[in-house]
C-alpha cells in the first residue's frame, strides 16, 4: 500500500514558473507563463481566484514568497522590475514598489530570536493608537481611473505590517542585488558583497547570517554555482532597535501611501464633476457670436437686471434653468467631497506622519542605540520641515475651497434668480434677495472665472476658467496659475520684515507659488532620502563569511526550466541555528545527493559539514523477493526540498534502462547526518573537484515514497507544517497533489482517481463557459457531482493518461 494520499490532479493550460504553499492554510501559489498569479486549495486542487496580469504592474512573475502569516503574497515582475504584495482574501494590489536589477529570488522570513528588549518593545509599540485617532477610510473611487489601487484598501494597506514580531523579505537579483526589505515594504538594508546572479536565498531566523546561492559567469566558462554565507550580526545585535525603527518606518511609508490614494480621490472629484462643468461653460462661452465679452455682458445683468438678447437665448437654450439647477449642486457637493478630503484625510495623515517622524527624530538622538543603525537627526529634521510644509499647503487649499464655494454659490443663485425673471416665473422670497457680499461674490467669480485673456487662451485652450482649485491637484512643476492673494495678511508681512525670523528653521516654508502635488513629491522625495541612509549604513556592516564554490552548472539545464525548480536549494532550522544547502552534481555524481551545513552563528564549527546520500539502491519493500529482484536499480535525483527540520523530499528518476519510472520519497534527515567521517575542504579547489572525499550514506526510505505513475514527475514544493506536497510534470503543466503523513485508503484505488480526473474535467469545462471554480463545496455535493460529471465526461483521464503516455514514449 503506498505512502502518501493523493487529493488533487490536474492539466493546467499553461506552464507553471513557479509554485510556493502558504506557510499557514492548505493553500499553494502558482505563477505561469501566462502573468497569471494563482491560488488552488488542497482539496481537489480547486481555484480560490487568479490574479490577471496588469500592464501597470507588469506580466512576467520570476519569484513567489509567502509573508509568514500566511495573509500576503509577494510576488516579482521581471518586465517592470516591480515587487508587488497582494491580499491573499480578496487578491488585491496592496503596495508596489520598482528595483534596479529583475529580482530572481526571494524568502520571506519571520525573527524567532526572543530577548527582555524586544519583548519589552512589542508591549509598548502601539502606543502610537492613544495619542492619534484612527484614520478614516478612503471614499469608494469616483471613477475607474484608479490604475492600481482601489481606494477601498485603506484598511488592508494600514495594515501591511501584520504582526509586531518583525519579518523581512529578502530579494536577490542580478549582479549580485540583494536587498532586504521589513514586513516586505522598508528597505533595512542594501548587501553589496555577492557576485554573480542569485539563484537561492535564506536568512536565519537568528538574524546572524544570510545564506545565498549564486550563479557566477566569468569569459569563456561555464557558469559556476557558489554558495556565500553573509554575517548580518548587526541586525542580530541590535534586534529591537532594528525592530522599533523598522516598524515606525512602516508606519510612515503606509501614511504615505494612505496620502497618496487620498489626493487621487481628491484629483478623481475634480476631473469628473468639475471638468464636466467646465466644458459645459466653456462650450457657452464659445458659441456667443457677438464682439462684447461675456464677462461684460452678465455685470450689466448683475448692475441693470437686463440682458441682451444673444446672452438671454444662450442662458435659456444651453444651460436651462433645470441644467443651471443641477449644475450648481453638483459643483457643490464636489466642493464639499473636496473639502471633507483634505480635512479628514490630507491633515489627519500628516498629523500621524509627524508624530512618528518626531518619535524617529527622538530615536536618532538615542547615539548610543541607534546611531550604529545609520539615523540621521538632520535628515529626520529635514523629513518633518517637509511634512509641515505639505500640512501648510492643504490648509491653502482649504481657504481657497472654502472662497470659492461662496464665489460659485452666489453666482449659481443670483444667475438662477435671474434665469426665473427672463421667464417671468415667480422667484421665491429666500432667493430674492441679494445683499452687498453677495454682489461682491457674483463680481469676483465674474472676474475670476469668465477671463478672455490672451494669453490663459493660449495656455488653456479655453476661455472658460476653473482653475481656482484645480491648480493645486495638478501634478506640474509650473507656478499656480492664480495664486491666491497675501495682501493684507499681517502675519506674512511681520516674517517678511523681521531679520530673525525670515530664515528661522521653526517656521516650515509655504511654496506659495506651488501645488499641492509638488510640494507632495517634495516630501515625498525628503522622507524617502530620509529612509535610505539606515539601509545604506547597514548593508556596509554586512561582510562575506564564506565564500564556497559548488559545482558547474551542466550545459544540459535547459533554458525554459524556472530557475526557481532547479537545485540547490536552501533550508534554515531555526531550533538548531543551522544553514543547510542541497545540491547535486549530476555531471559527476549523477546518483548522489549532496547536503551542505553551516552554523547561522558565522564563528562556530559545524561537524559532518558535508555529505551526501548514495541514490543507487531501490526502495525498500514489504516483498522482499521483489526487494532483491530490484535491488541493482540506479536512481538520480531530480528534485529536493526541504520538508521539514527532520525530512527531505525527493524526486527520484530510474536509471537509463527504466528512466519512465518517477519516485516521490521522504529521506530522514538524521540517517543522512550519521555519518562519523568528517570532510576536509580544500580552500582553492571546487568541491565538484573534491567529491570523490565527501563521506557517503546509503539511503534509507522504509515505506515513505510513492512511484508516481503515468507522470513525468520533475519537481516538487512541499510545506512539513501542513504535510502537504505538490508535483509538478517536465512539461510544467501537470500537478499532483499529496497529503504525506497519511496512507492511502482501500477505497481511493483507480476508480477514485478517475472520479477525481473526471471532476477536474468538469471544472475544466465550466471555466471554458465563463464560470467560475467552486470555492465552498460540500464533500456530499462533491461526490455527488463526480458521478455525474463521469457521465458527461468519461474520456477525461483518458485522455489525460494518453498525454503522459506520449510524453514518456517520446523521453
Amino acid at each position: 500500500m503506498p505512502a502518501f494520499r493523493q487529493v488533487g490532479e490536474k492539466q493546467l493550460p499553461n506552464p507553471v514558473l513557479c509554485m510556493a504553499w502558504s506557510p499557514k492554510r492548505d493553500l499553494i501559489a502558482l505563477a505561469n507563463t501566462a502573468g497569471e498569479l494563482l491560488l488552488h486549495r488542497l482539496a481537489s486542487f480547486q481555484r480560490v481566484w487568479s490574479l490577471q496580469p496588469s500592464e501597470y504592474t507588469g506580466k512576467e512573475i520570476t519569484a513567489l514568497a509567502w509573508r509568514p502569516d500566511g495573509k500576503i503574497l509577494a510576488f516579482s515582475l521581471g518586465d517592470t522590475k516591480q515587487v508587488v504584495l497582494c491580499g491573499v482574501e480578496k487578491a488585491e494590489i496592496l503596495h508596489v514598489f520598482s528595483m534596479q536589477n529583475t529580482v530572481t529570488c526571494m524568502h520571506w522570513m519571520e525573527v524567532v530570536e526572543e530577548n527582555s528588549a524586544l519583548s519589552s518593545f512589542c508591549n509598548s509599540e502601539d502606543e502610537s493608537k492613544f495619542f492619534l485617532p484612527k484614520l478614516p477610510t478612503l471614499p469608494k473611487s469616483y471613477s475607474t481611473t484608479s490604475k492600481i489601487f482601489s481606494e477601498e484598501k485603506c484598511d488592508e494597506i494600514m495594515n501591511l505590517m501584520g504582526e509586531i514580531r518583525l519579518n523581512i523579505l529578502v530579494l536577490g537579483g542580478e549582479a549580485g542585488s540583494v536587498e532586504l526589505y521589513a514586513y516586505g515594504m522598508y528597505k533595512i538594508a542594501t548587501l553589496t558583497e555577492v557576485s554573480g546572479t542569485c539563484r537561492n536565498l535564506s536568512l536565519s531566523g537568528d538574524l546572524k547570517s544570510l545564506s545565498v546561492i549564486s550563479e557566477v559567469r566569468s569569459a569563456n566558462e561555464s557558469p559556476q554555482i557558489c554558495y556565500s554565507q553573509l554575517d548580518t550580526g548587526l541586525l542580530s545585535d541590535c534586534l529591537p532597535e532594528v525592530s522599533r525603527m523598522a516598524r515606525k518606518f512602516t508606519h510612515i511609508s503606509t501614511l504615505l501611501q494612505y496620502l497618496h490614494l487620498s489626493l487621487t480621490c481628491m484629483c478623481e472629484a475634480w476631473e469628473d464633476i468639475l471638468m464636466q462643468m467646465d466644458l459645459r461653460l466653456t462650450k457657452f462661452v464659445q458659441e456667443k457670436n457677438t464682439n462684447t465679452q461675456v464677462q461684460d455682458e452678465f455685470l450689466e445683468l448683475l448692475l441693470w437686471g437686463q440682458s441682451s438678447p444673444e446672452l438671454q437665448a444662450l442662458l435659456m437654450n444651453q444651460l436651462t434653468i433645470k441644467g443651471l439647477k443641477k449644475l450648481g449642486q453638483s459643483i457643490e457637493s464636489s466642493y464639499s467631497s473636496i473639502q471633507k478630503l483634505v480635512v479628514s484625510h490630507l491633515q489627519s495623515g500628516s498629523e500621524a506622519l509627524l508624530y512618528h517622524l518626531s518619535e524617529v527624530k527622538g530615536m536618532s538622538l538615542w547615539k548610543q542605540k541607534f546611531e550604529p543603525l545609520g539615523l540621521d537627526a538632520a535628515a529626520i529634521e529635514a523629513a518633518i520641515t517637509a511634512v509641515g510644509s505639505f500640512s501648510l499647503k492643504a490648509n491653502e487649499l482649504l481657504q481657497v475651497i472654502d472662497k470659492s464655494m461662496k464665489n460659485f454659490k452666489a453666482f449659481f443663485r443670483w444667475l438662477y434668480v435671474a434665469m426665473l425673471r427672463m421667464c417671468d416665473e415667480p422667484v421665491p422670497p429666500e432667493l430674492n434677495k441679494m445683499t452687498q457680499k453677495d454682489i461682491a461674490f457674483v463680481a469676483d467669480f465674474l472676474s475670476e472665472h469668465f477671463n478672455e485673456n490672451e494669453e490663459l487662451f493660449d495656455r488653456k485652450g479655453k476661455y472658460f476658467n476653473v482653475e481656482r482649485v484645480g491648480q493645486y491637484l495638478k501634478d506640474e512643476d509650473e507656478d499656480l496659475v492664480s495664486p491666491p492673494s497675501t495682501c493684507g495678511n499681517q502675519w506674512l508681512q511681520f516674517l517678511h520684515e523681521s531679520t530673525h525670523l525670515k530664515e528661522s528653521p521653526l517656521l516650515f516654508p509655504s511654496y506659495p507659488q506651488k501645488s499641492l502635488h509638488f510640494v507632495k513629491r517634495i516630501m515625498v522625495n525628503v522622507i524617502e532620502q530620509c529612509l535610505q541612509k539606515p539601509a545604506e549604513v547597514i548593508g556596509k556592516s554586512v561582510k562575506q563569511a564564506a565564500f564556497l564554490p559548488l559545482y558547474t552548472a551542466p550545459d544540459s539545464s535547459s533554458e525554459n526550466t524556472p530557475r526557481l525548480f532547479e537545485l540547490p536549494s536552501l533550508w534554515n532550522d531555526k531550533k538548531a541555528k543551522m544553514h543547510y544547502v542541497l545540491f547535486c552534481m549530476p555531471e559527476i555524481s549523477p546518483s548522489k545527493l549532496y547536503l551542505l551545513r553551516k552554523g547561522t552563528d558565522v564563528n562556530r564549527s559545524v561537524p559532518s559539514s558535508v555529505v551526501s546520500v548514495d541514490l543507487s539502491h531501490h526502495p525498500d519493500s514489504a516483498d522482499e523477493d521483489h526487494s532483491a529482484a530490484q535491488s541493482n536499480y540506479l536512481y538520480r535525483c531530480l528534485d529536493a526540498r526541504f520538508y521539514d527540520d527532520e525530512m527531505l523530499t525527493v524526486v527520484l528518476q530510474g536509471a537509463e534502462e527504466d528512466n519512465r519510472k518517477r519516485v516521490l520519497a521522504q529521506i530522514p534527515l538524521a540517517s543522512t547526518l550519521s555519518c562519523e567521517t568528517e570532510f576536509s575542504w580544500e580552500p582553492n579547489m571546487t568541491l565538484e573537484q573534491q567529491s570523490g572525499a565527501i563521506p557517503c550514506q546509503e539511503l534509507v526510505l522504509g515505506n515513505q515514497w510513492r512511484e508516481l505513475e503515468n507522470m513525468k514527475a520533475q519537481f516538487a514544493a512541499v510545506n512539513g507544517i501542513r504535510k502537504v506536497a505538490c508535483v509538478l510534470s517536465a512539461n510544467l503543466r501537470h500537478i499532483r497533489v499529496f497529503e504525506m503523513d497519511v496512507e492511502d485508503e482501500d477505497d481511493e484505488g483507480p476508480e477514485s482517481q478517475n472520479a477525481s480526473a473526471d471532476q477536474d474535467g468538469l471544472e475544466t469545462s465550466m471555466n471554458s463557459q465563463g464560470l467560475e471554480e467552486g470555492s465552498g463545496r460540500a464533500e456530499d455535493g462533491a461526490a455527488a457531482t463526480a458521478e455525474q460529471s463521469q457521465a458527461a465526461f468519461p474520456n477525461s483521464q483518458e485522455h489525460l493518461e494518453s498525454e503522459e503516455a506520449l510524453e514518456l514514449s517520446q523521453e
